[in-house]
């Protein structure tokens, strides 16, 4: 009878609750002086309208942009905000 390998998972550690956890989300002053996680949307990952804060526009399907939503929130969805990438640097 052959022998089987057996595969042990690896011990993960727990995740901030604040999805700032993720590759390539960073710490940014936002609008009002706060801080914000920041994390950039490609266009593969952009599948949805979004309306921008800043200028009230839509941001269509495929564009890419910013999503960022205050640290002190724990990141819960509600607080997620989508911006163009210039709304969000002229802020």
């Amino acid at each position: 009878m052959p022998r089987r390998n057996r595969r042990y998972a690896p011990k993960t550690r727990p995740l901030p609750r604040d999805g700032g956890s993720y590759y390539g989300t960073r710490e940014e002053v936002g609008p009002h002086g706060d801080i914000y996680l920041v994390r950039h949307m490609g266009s593969a990952s952009a599948q949805k309208y979004y309306v921008c804060p800043r200028c009230n526009q839509n941001i269509p399907p495929g564009a890419s942009h910013i999503v960022a939503w205050p640290r002190d929130t724990g990141g819960r969805g509600d607080d997620r905000r989508h911006w163009h990438r210039h709304c969000w640097e002229r802020r």
